[in-house]
C-alpha cells in the first residue's frame, strides 16, 4: 500500500510539470521567436534538460530503501533465548555476544550497542530505524515527503541528482525568458498573447530556484564532508566518543562514496554508490577500527574465535532500544 501514494503523485506531478511549462515554452519560443534553428535549439535543451529531471525524480520514487542483511537480524534461537530470559544483565550479555560478531563502531550517546527493538535487530553503521516507513534504513538520509520515500543509501544519489537537474531546470527556464521580460517591461514586446506565459514562467523558475538552490547547497555541503543529515543534526558516537568527522576522508573520496569512481556515471541516475550500505571506512583514528579492511568472513571469523568477554565488560555495553 506504500507505494500507491508514489504511483499515484508521480505521473501526476511529472505530467503536470509537461503540460504546464512544456506548453508555455511551446508558446514563447514560437511567438518570441523568428529564427527555427534557435527555436529547435531552445526545445533540444529544454527537453534533454526535463527528461535528466524526469528520470532522477522517477528514481528518487521508486528505488526502495535498502534494509540490513539477515546477519545483523536476530535468530530465532537468540531470539527465543533473550525473551526467555528476564535477567536484564543477562540480556545485555546476549545481545553484546550477537554485536562482537558484527562490523559496527557507531553507539549510541551514552556509549552503548545501537539495537532496534521494532525490528529486533543490531543496527549497522550509520542505519536509522523510519518512523513512517516502519523499517530500517541503511545510511538514513531522512524521510522525504514530496517523493514519499526515505532518501538513503540506494537512492541518495538520485536524489542528489533530482536537485541539481531540477535546479538547472528552472534556471534555464529563467534564463531564456528573462530577456522577452525585459522586453515586457520596455514595451518592446506588443504580443499580448506571450505576456502572461513570460510572467508565469519567470515567476514559477525564479521561485522554487532560489528554494531549491539552499536545499541543494546544503546537500553538497553534507557530501563534502560525507555526512548525512540525521549525522548533522546529531554527531555520530564511535567506541571512542563523539565524532562528526568520523566519516570524512576528504573532498574526493566523500564524493566517491555517493558517486563511485566511474565518473562517467556521475550525472546519470545509475546505481554507483560505493560498498553495500553496511559498511563504511572511517578517518583514520585508527586503522583496525575500519571495516573495509577485512572482508566479511573474517569479521565472522575473529567474533567467533574471540574469547567472550567477562561478565563487566558485557554489562557495561547498553542496548538502544527504538521508541
Amino acid at each position: 500500500m506504500k507505494n500507491v501514494p508514489r504511483m499515484c503523485c508521480a505521473p501526476v506531478y511529472v505530467i503536470s510539470s509537461s503540460e504546464i511549462l512544456g506548453g508555455k515554452i511551446l508558446r514563447v519560443t514560437s511567438v518570441t521567436l523568428s529564427n527555427p534553428a534557435e527555436k529547435v535549439a531552445y526545445l533540444i535543451i529544454f527537453h534533454i534538460l526535463f527528461v535528466l529531471f524526469v528520470w532522477t525524480y522517477w528514481k528518487s520514487i521508486f528505488t526502495l530503501p535498502v534494509q540490513p542483511g539477515k546477519k545483523y537480524h536476530m535468530s530465532y534461537a537468540d531470539k527465543e533465548r533473550y525473551e526467555n530470559e528476564e535477567r536484564p544483565e543477562v540480556q545485555r550479555q546476549i545481545l553484546a555476544e550477537i554485536a562482537r560478531k558484527l562490523p559496527v563502531y557507531t553507539r549510541t550517546g551514552s556509549g552503548g550497542i545501537r539495537f532496534c527493538d521494532r525490528c529486533q535487530l543490531i543496527k549497522p553503521d550509520r542505519c536509522h530505524h523510519c518512523s513512517v516507513c516502519a523499517i530500517c534504513v541503511l545510511k538514513m538520509d531522512h524521510h522525504c515527503p514530496w517523493v514519499n520515500n526515505c532518501i538513503g543509501f540506494s537512492n541518495y544519489k538520485f536524489f542528489l541528482l533530482f536537485l541539481a537537474y531540477s535546479l538547472l531546470y528552472c534556471l534555464y527556464i529563467a534564463a531564456t525568458v528573462f530577456k522577452y521580460f525585459i522586453k515586457y517591461w520596455t514595451g518592446e514586446l506588443t504580443n499580448g498573447r506571450s505576456k502572461f506565459h513570460i510572467l508565469f514562467l519567470l515567476f514559477l523558475a525564479v521561485m522554487f530556484f532560489v528554494s531549491l538552490m539552499f536545499l541543494f547547497g546544503y546537500h553538497c555541503w553534507l557530501v563534502s564532508r560525507n555526512r548525512s543529515t540525521l549525522e548533522a543534526f546529531s554527531t555520530p558516537v564511535f567506541q571512542n566518543g563523539p565524532d562528526k568527522n568520523g566519516f570524512n576522508l576528504g573532498f574526493v573520496k566523500n564524493l566517491q562514496q555517493v558517486f563511485g569512481e566511474e565518473k562517467k556515471l556521475w550525472l546519470l541516475p545509475i546505481a554507483s554508490s560505493q560498498g553495500d550500505g553496511h559498511f563504511f571506512p572511517m578517518r583514520a583514528l585508527c586503522e583496525a577500527q575500519n571495516p573495509l579492511l577485512s572482508n566479511e568472513e573474517q569479521w565472522e571469523d575473529d567474533g567467533i574465535d574471540e574469547e567472550p568477554h567477562d561478565s563487566g565488560e558485557a554489562a557495561s555495553l547498553a542496548i538502544e532500544r527504538e521508541t
